[in-house]
């Protein structure tokens, strides 16, 4: 810019104009313009080399890696044995020179960008899918107590509800005998055909007598895919709601006092809970509106045939 011809008067500006009108000293200016320019180097980690280079101790991680008879160790176990052999490196150092050179063990599954599942679990008509899950709480008189749930997909409406002291695969299936019970009028071989339940891979919902007994009311099993909780996530979302109404609020002295508070929440929650998906509907009025629509139809079919 300093040897740049002024349109005015064909003069250049000059190094002490220019610094002026930057607001620069020419002593910066000066002393950038004879020193040499840097020349390219590779910043190094700062501090002692250690006992070997990054590439020998590379070669040692995987000297004891391939003489080691177990699969996964962790960038610890593979420290201590290089100082058992005498090879000194700290920790840190280990697991950097191990991840720059993919020697760690893998111990994530890679996340896929697309989704196992359709993105909706949610019915248009009862009895077609029930979500079933459990969660625990504590009494304070009896302990630690565990509650079993089971929800309409359609109308997030409670079929069954139960606790008790133990969560075995026998009080798992309590809450989906009330529903089935409760929405098909009794409990029998194949009475309930065509219904999906829905449950994630607690061993009481994937044991053989769990299984066995759902497949004999006629009900096809609907486990929620592998870490894919949405799959399951009618029956999460009740849990979240029976917590913050219920489980959380109040105290308990016995499990029969928190059974019998879950019967009245749950008849409570069935009159009076708002869907908004519905029109802000109460679980009872959908399925009271969906069988008329059901039954009418029946009827009309009858009058044809």
């Amino acid at each position: 810019m300093s040897q740049t011809v002024s349109p005015s008067i064909s003069r250049c500006y000059g190094m002490a104009r220019v610094a002026r009108a930057w607001r620069v000293s020419r002593a910066v200016v000066y002393r950038f313009l004879k020193s040499p320019p840097p020349s390219p180097t590779i910043r190094l980690r700062p501090g002692p080399l250690g006992a070997c280079s990054d590439a020998e101790l590379a070669d040692h991680i995987r000297q004891q890696i391939a003489a080691s008879g177990f699969h996964g160790e962790g960038y610890r176990k593979i420290w201590a044995r290089l100082r058992y052999n005498g090879v000194r490196a700290s920790p840190r150092r280990v697991r950097r020179v191990m991840g720059e050179n993919s020697l760690l063990a893998p111990h994530r599954t890679e996340r896929r960008d697309e989704k196992i599942h359709d993105g909706t679990i949610v019915t248009d008509k009862v009895n077609t899918m029930w979500g079933t899950d459990m969660t625990q709480t504590v009494t304070v008189g009896e302990g630690r107590a565990y509650v079993f749930v089971a929800i309409e997909h359609a109308n997030s409406e409670i079929v069954g509800i139960h606790a008790s002291k133990s969560a075995n695969r026998f009080e798992a299936l309590e809450p989906v005998r009330q529903g089935v019970r409760r929405c098909f009028g009794a409990i029998a071989p194949g009475v309930a055909h065509g219904l999906k339940l829905r449950h994630d891979h607690g061993s009481n919902y994937m044991s053989g007598d769990f299984q066995a007994e759902i497949k004999c009311l006629g009900i096809e099993a609907s486990p929620s895919f592998v870490r894919e909780p949405e799959g399951n996530g009618v029956a999460e979302r009740f849990m979240r709601t029976l917590k913050e109404n219920l489980l959380w609020v109040r105290s308990f002295n016995t499990i029969e006092e928190l059974r019998v508070a879950l019967i009245e929440f749950a008849r409570r929650y069935n009159e009076t809970w708002l869907v908004e998906r519905h029109g802000y509907q109460t679980p009872a009025q959908v399925r009271v509106a969906q069988l008329r629509v059901a039954n009418s139809n029946i009827g009309e079919l009858s009058l044809v045939a």
